[in-house]
């Protein structure tokens, strides 16, 4: 007989998935599929390369969400905030590649005051953004590499914390 799983270990094991995306045009429904998922004070980290498609996603979850304005790559402004239009959460999204200082840079962004009633997505947050909150789901976007014009991506999510336990994140 098998000892039984700890609460911590079947939190970990429900709290990720992995599936295929064959086109921007499905990775922006995919966006809009996990939009449904979230809720006021999620912290949404996407890693991925350049061109893995992290924008794409952004604009499904703005689409998701109802928000207001065209979600863009916010590289030059550094973070966005698209208010609803529907009642629910705003999209705080956030380009961190040129932010090198960890979270004292992303302090001086207010994101701790914004994510309580918004859904705040940071494109390039590893190392940067996970102290603003012990929940938060990781998105990593992993793509073809070298001279290639393939779409196909493996989208990986990884819900961390509480508010992620059990959660199904298979988006079927």
């Amino acid at each position: 007989m098998e000892p039984p799983q700890t609460p911590a270990a079947a939190a970990a094991e429900a709290a990720e998935a992995t599936l295929a995306v064959d086109s921007p045009g499905q990775m922006q429904e995919f966006g809009r599929r996990l939009a449904k998922l979230l809720r006021p004070g999620d912290l949404v980290m996407l890693t991925g390369e350049l061109g893995a498609g992290k924008t794409t996603l952004t604009r499904g979850l703005g689409e998701g969400l109802g928000v207001r304005g065209a979600v863009t790559s916010p590289t030059f402004v550094i973070a966005r905030v698209h208010p609803s239009l529907t009642g629910g959460p705003a999209l705080v999204h956030v380009d961190a590649y040129r932010l090198g200082g960890g979270l004292d840079e992303m302090e001086d962004l207010d994101l701790d005051v914004s994510l309580p009633d918004s859904v705040v997505v940071v494109e390039w947050g590893d190392g940067k953004v996970e102290d603003l909150t012990d929940d938060r789901l990781h998105v990593l976007i992993h793509r073809v590499v070298g001279d290639t014009d393939d779409d196909r991506r493996t989208v990986v999510l990884r819900g961390i914390g509480a508010r992620w336990a059990g959660e199904d994140l298979r988006l079927s």
